[in-house]
């Protein structure tokens, strides 16, 4: 819960601000520009090196903690905090990156804006997990956390000393960009002189910071704290290949990562390839290989001694997976169309297959009753989506009346293209999403908020009503529905007294799973494409 929170923010602070525009200006802000992205590298592959080694190595030190805090709670004042620090957060990077007019303001806001962001740090880590656990983390992998900081560092020294061999590698990665990009650029664009390549439409520059050599240096560092912390599982000097093999992939991987961005960009994608895509698709193939890494290092048997595997870790089952996963999976999916397609969401149907293959993958475990997935409904559920729905077209009337034209390039496609799109769409709002929202909102979130092992609290004693479960569970929830986040605050209460009413999931997925088709109703209906 705590890693989607914070990936989530991080996602969107990489999508808004641009350090760029404080590349040259005087003072503190001056050095955010330059050293703004080293900085972020830094916390990310710090946090990656940590948590990742800290679980491997120490899992049952850290489980043995996890369970003393079980009881604890979500710290409802640290969680305040944490949204009062991103608020204020916000508000001086707009400040900041808006543009000052002196130096001294402007050096102060900057340091208003880095105390902000660590407060959100510290406050949103100390919400979720209690500050005596994150002692107690820190006690049981003694020194750890100095080796992640020694690999951190050495991963940005190599990437920063490594540019000197940018030269060299440039020919080869924009030979290989070349290469990819243009059997589907037929006039392209090259100038091996200033590194230049596209097309007319959408040119790039391939500068030394996107080189990818800071991934191989990142990559090395990974590759060499695993070798010496799992010395014991791996075969030597047969592991030792992994090295070049994970530097050499990476390597390759950032010249598909370019001519990616370059194809993007001439779709008509601007917008996409350089925010989203340009800011995340390198985290993305590093941790991919990172994950191949490990896993190759482990199970495959001319790398890894066998022997020494600890057949407990094979047997560990994620209680949290089975409802949360399923919308996890929608956000990823979300992620990949958005990042793929324009302005119109045409690979939005694969949001509906990610749920519909998450939801089959733990099929099993959705039918034990008494873990809690209760499917039954009665009339109260769907009454209820049907309050929730007329309060949220009453709230969007207030907010956003009159109705709207279908989106041109819906209108423009094939009656096919549409219709597909139109089915999966619908589809999505009436069951998957709600299957999915309910079982990470009500299903978890609400049980998580009133105790950390939320397990405990069984669905037939939660008829326990609370003020602050309920607000924040549907406060978080009216969120992601961006401008309409009160009408979603509203809807999810509404769900939340559903599920109280008898302590059965499924009612709460009846009612969202209404109040969903009522709106896709209205939408196709009357022609209100602004609900969706």
């Amino acid at each position: 819960m705590l890693g989607a929170l914070f990936s989530i923010e991080l996602l969107a602070v990489t999508l808004w601000l641009d350090d760029a525009v404080l590349i040259g200006k005087p003072g503190l802000s001056g050095v955010i520009g330059t050293w703004g992205a080293w900085m972020l590298r830094a916390v990310v592959a710090f946090a990656v090196f940590f948590l990742t080694f800290a679980w491997l190595n120490y899992r049952p030190a850290l489980q043995i903690a996890a369970r003393d805090a079980a009881e604890s709670g979500v710290n409802g004042r640290f969680l305040a905090a944490h949204a009062v620090s991103i608020l204020g957060f916000g508000v001086l990077a707009s400040l900041l990156y808006g543009g000052l007019p002196s130096r001294p303001i402007s050096d102060l806001v900057a340091l208003a804006w880095l105390m902000a962001g660590l407060s959100a740090i510290a406050c949103g880590g100390f919400a979720l997990i209690q500050p005596s656990f994150w002692l107690r983390i820190a006690g049981n992998t003694g020194y750890l956390w100095m080796i992640a900081f020694g690999a951190v560092i050495l991963a940005c020294l190599t990437g920063n000393s490594s540019r000197s061999l940018w030269p060299w590698a440039a020919g080869i990665t924009f030979r290989l960009t070349r290469l990819l990009v243009s059997p589907f650029i037929p006039d392209l664009i090259v100038n091996p002189a200033t590194m230049v390549i596209g097309s007319r439409r959408f040119l790039v520059e391939i500068a030394p910071e996107c080189s990818g050599l800071e991934g191989v240096g990142l990559m090395l560092a990974f590759g060499v704290t695993w070798l010496a912390f799992f010395r014991k599982q791996c075969r030597f000097p047969q592991a030792l290949v992994l090295l070049p093999a994970g530097a050499t992939l990476i390597f390759l991987l950032n010249s598909v990562r370019i001519a990616a961005l370059i194809l993007i960009g001439n779709a008509g994608a601007e917008r996409i390839a350089l925010g989203g895509f340009h800011s995340q698709a390198g985290w993305i193939v590093f941790n991919l290989i990172a994950l191949g890494f490990t896993a190759a290092a482990g199970k495959v048997p001319w790398l890894a001694n066998v022997k020494s595997q600890d057949p407990a870790a094979a047997s560990f089952e994620n209680p949290t997976a089975p409802w949360l996963m399923p919308f996890v999976m929608i956000l990823a999916a979300g992620m990949v169309s958005h990042t793929l397609t324009g302005d119109f969401e045409w690979l939005y149907p694969l949001r509906f297959f990610a749920a519909v293959a998450t939801l089959v993958f733990f099929k099993a475990v959705y039918k034990r009753r008494n873990a809690g997935f209760d499917w039954r409904i009665d009339w109260f559920g769907p009454a209820i989506g049907i309050v929730a729905f007329i309060a949220w077209i009453g709230l969007d009337r207030f907010v956003s009346p009159g109705a709207e034209t279908m989106p041109a390039p819906l209108a423009m496609a094939t009656p096919f293209a549409r219709n597909a799109w139109l089915t999966f769409r619908v589809l999505s709002a009436a069951i998957t999403v709600p299957v999915a929202e309910e079982l990470a909102f009500r299903g978890f979130l609400y049980r998580r908020l009133l105790s950390a092992d939320f397990e405990s609290v069984s669905f037939k004693k939660l008829r326990r009503f609370s003020w602050v479960a309920i607000l924040v569970s549907s406060v978080i929830f009216g969120s992601l529905h961006g401008s309409r986040w009160f009408a979603g605050a509203v809807a999810g209460a509404l769900y939340s007294l559903v599920l109280l009413r008898r302590g059965r999931i499924g009612d709460a997925v009846a009612a969202h799973a209404t109040t969903n088709a009522l709106i896709a109703v209205d939408v196709l209906a009357f022609h209100h494409w602004h609900l969706w």
